[in-house]
C-alpha cells in the first residue's frame, strides 16, 4: 500500500470520528437556539480551556507560526508567541470570571452581540448590528485562511490541484457545523486541541534526532545572519518573490534589525484575546465561574508549550530541508514536509490529521459565530423579532452556506500567506471587540453612544492602518492591531464623556455584577 494511500486512510478515520461527534450531539444541539450557539452553558473546564485554544490556534500555529520561523528566523514568530502567551493568560485571568457572569445577569445573552446589546439596554439593536456586522466581515475572512490551509494541506499530501482540495475541506467543515452546533464543536476541539499537541511534540522530537540534535540545529541557525536573534532577522535574497539557491545553499543577505517597534508591534497581538468571539463565547458556556481558574491554568500551558514547539519546527526545518520551500508562501509547508519525510505513513497521517484537526477546530468556530451573528442578531433582532427558534437555526444554516461560499472565493488564490490572512482579522476582532469589551465589564461610565463610536473607530482604523498609513513604512510600519486598539480605546472614553452616561438601572446592573450578586 503506498504512503499516499495509508496517510489518507489514516486521516479518513479521524474525519468519521469527527462527523460522529457531530451527529451524536446533533439531537442535543437542535433543542434550541441556545444550546445549539452556546450548548446550554455546560462546558466542564477541560473542555472550556482545550476548546478555547484549539479554535483559536487554528492552522495557523502548525503551518504559520512555524513558516515564519523557517523563513526570517525566531524573532517575528518568537516575538508574536510571546505576545500570545501573555494575552492568552491575561484574558483568562480578568476577563472570563467577569464576562460568565455580566453575560447571564445581561439577558442570558447568547452570542457577543447580544451581550454587547443587552448590557447597553438598547432597544433599536445598534450596537448588536454593527457588531454582528463586523463578525460576518472579519469571520469571513478567517474562515478564508483556514480554507487556505486544507487547500494546502492536501495538494501538497496528494499532489492535486489546490483550488478543488481546499472546496473539499470547506464542505466537509460546513457539514460538520451544520449537524453539531456549538456542543459538538466544543467536545471534537477538546479531542484536536489533544491532537494538535502530540503532532507538535512527535515532529520535535522525531525533527531534532535526524538534525543530529538540539546543538546541531541551534548552529545551524547561528550559522544564518540574523536567523538566532531576538534583536535581528534574517534577509532570504529573493527574485521576484523566490529565494536564490546557489549549491544547494540558500542565499542571505545581511541580517536584518529588529527594532524596539518591531517587538511592541509582535508583542500587540496579545491584545487581539480581549475581542476574540470564538474564546470569548468560552467563558459564557462554561458550567460555572468558579471552573474558570483551571481553565485558565489547562489554557495558559497548553498555549505556552504549543506555540514554544511551533517556533522551534520552523528553525529546526531550515536545517533538515533548507532549500525545499523558497517563497513565503511555500514556507508554510515545512510542518507538512518534515511529517511525510520523517514519520512512518500511518504516523505521518496522525500528524497531518493534527493541521486538519486545527483547521476544522478553527473553522467551525468562525462558521457557527458568523451564522449566529446574522440569524439571531440581525435576522430575529432586526429583521423578523417574532421568529420562532426553528426558524432561526434554519437561516443560520443558510448562513453558514452563504458564508462558506464567500470564503472559498477569498482562498482561491493558492499563493495566499496564512499569516497574512490570519493577522488582519486577528487585528480586526482585537479592535473592534476587544476595548469594547474590557470598558464594558470594567467601567462603569461607558454608555452606548462610547460602544458605537469604539467599534466603528476600532474596525474602521483596522482597514485605513493596514491599507493606507503602514505602507508608508518606518515609524508607520507596526501592526494595525496596535493603533486600531488605542484608538477604539479613546473613541469609547471621549463619547462616553461627552454624552449622557447610562441610566441608573444599567449603572446598578454593573455594580450587582462586579459584587457576585
Amino acid at each position: 500500500m503506498g504512503d499516499s494511500v495509508q496517510i489518507m486512510i489514516t486521516m479518513a478515520i479521524y474525519m468519521v470520528v469527527v462527523i460522529g461527534i457531530g451527529v451524536m450531539f446533533a439531537k442535543k444541539a437542535n433543542k434550541s437556539s441556545e444550546a445549539y450557539f452556546l450548548g446550554g452553558r455546560t462546558l466542564g473546564p477541560w473542555v472550556t480551556a482545550m476548546s478555547a485554544e484549539a479554535s483559536d490556534m487554528s492552522g495557523w500555529l502548525l503551518m504559520g507560526l512555524p513558516g515564519v520561523a523557517y523563513w526570517c528566523g525566531i524573532a517575528d514568530a518568537a516575538w508574536t508567541a510571546i505576545g500570545l502567551a501573555a494575552g492568552t493568560y491575561i484574558n483568562w485571568l480578568i476577563t472570563s470570571k467577569r464576562l460568565r457572569r455580566y453575560s447571564e445577569k445581561a439577558g442570558n445573552a447568547i452570542t457577543l452581540p447580544e451581550f454587547f446589546s443587552n448590557r447597553f439596554h438598547e432597544k433599536n439593536k445598534i450596537v448588536m448590528t454593527i457588531s454582528a456586522l463586523f463578525i460576518l466581515i472579519f469571520f469571513t475572512v478567517y474562515a478564508a485562511s483556514c480554507l487556505v490551509t486544507c487547500g494546502k494541506l492536501f495538494s501538497t499530501l496528494f499532489g492535486l490541484n489546490y483550488v478543488p482540495m481546499m472546496i473539499v475541506g470547506a464542505i466537509f467543515v460546513l457539514v460538520y457545523t451544520i449537524i453539531g452546533g456549538f456542543l459538538a464543536e466544543s467536545i471534537s476541539d477538546f479531542m484536536q486541541a489533544i491532537v494538535m499537541i502530540v503532532a507538535l511534540v512527535i515532529i520535535v522530537i522525531t525533527g531534532t534526532a535526524a538534525a543530529g540534535g538540539m546543538e546541531a540545529v541551534i548552529e545551524n541557525a547561528k550559522s544564518i545572519p540574523g536567523f538566532f536573534e531576538f534583536f535581528g532577522i534574517a534577509t532570504p535574497v529573493t527574485v521576484d518573490g523566490v529565494q536564490q539557491v546557489l549549491n544547494n545553499v540558500p542565499q542571505f543577505g545581511d541580517a536584518g534589525s529588529y527594532s524596539f517597534l518591531n517587538i511592541v508591534s509582535a508583542l500587540a497581538w496579545g491584545l487581539g484575546y480581549f475581542g476574540m468571539p470564538q474564546v470569548l463565547l468560552r467563558f459564557m458556556a462554561i458550567r460555572t465561574e468558579h471552573e474558570l481558574k483551571s481553565s485558565r491554568r489547562i489554557a495558559t500551558v497548553w498555549v505556552v508549550i504549543s506555540l514554544t514547539v511551533a517556533v522551534f519546527i520552523g528553525v529546526m526545518g531550515r536545517t533538515l530541508y533548507p532549500d525545499a520551500l523558497t517563497t513565503a508562501s511555500s514556507a508554510e509547508n515545512i510542518f507538512i514536509l518534515l511529517s511525510t519525510k520523517l514519520l512512518p505513513p500511518l504516523l505521518a497521517g496522525l500528524v497531518m490529521a493534527g493541521i486538519l484537526a486545527a483547521t476544522i477546530s478553527s473553522s467551525d468556530s468562525y462558521l457557527l459565530i458568523a451564522a449566529s451573528a446574522f440569524s439571531k442578531n440581525i435576522y430575529q433582532g432586526l429583521l423578523h423579532r417574532k421568529a420562532t427558534d426553528k426558524q432561526v437555526l434554519w437561516i443560520s444554516r443558510i448562513t453558514l452556506l452563504a458564508i462558506t461560499v464567500i470564503a472559498i472565493i477569498i482562498a482561491l488564490d493558492e499563493n495566499s500567506v496564512i499569516f497574512t490572512i490570519v493577522s488582519f482579522a486577528w487585528a480586526g476582532f482585537g479592535a473592534t471587540f476587544g476595548p469594547l469589551m474590557l470598558l464594558s465589564l470594567f467601567w462603569k461610565r461607558i454608555n452606548r453612544a462610547g460602544a458605537v463610536a469604539g467599534m466603528i473607530g476600532g474596525g474602521g482604523m483596522v482597514f485605513i492602518w493596514k491599507l493606507l498609513i503602514r505602507p508608508l513604512g518606518g515609524a508607520w510600519d507596526i501592526y494595525e492591531l496596535l493603533p486600531a486598539f488605542l484608538f477604539s480605546v479613546l473613541c469609547i472614553v471621549v463619547v462616553s464623556l461627552l454624552t449622557a452616561p447610562p441610566s441608573e438601572k444599567i449603572q446598578k446592573e454593573f455594580d450587582d455584577v462586579r459584587a457576585g450578586i
